[in-house]
């Protein structure tokens, strides 16, 4: 699926823009998937900084297997009362 956009920018900034070749597509769908992948990276470091400043001491591997294991057993038991 393709998608045909239309920006408003004055003239000046066109001119400029097309003068330097960014007003190809594969230039702007370059641009704008790098944009993406930097949000993205811009939201997971948030996360992670969230994450780091919870206090405590981080949970061991076998912490997380139990915790996971109790989330899907707890899930099941939902499932199984909603049938």
């Amino acid at each position: 699926m393709r998608l045909k956009l239309t920006i408003d920018v004055s003239d000046a900034l066109a001119k400029q823009a097309k003068e330097a070749g960014l007003l190809d597509s594969e230039v702007i769908s370059d641009w704008l998937r790098e944009e993406l992948r930097r949000r993205k990276a811009s939201e997971l470091k948030a996360v992670l900084d969230r994450v780091a400043s919870v206090p405590g001491e981080p949970m061991s591997e076998e912490e997380i297997e139990a915790e996971i294991a109790a989330a899907r057993a707890e899930r099941r038991k939902g499932a199984a009362r909603r049938r």
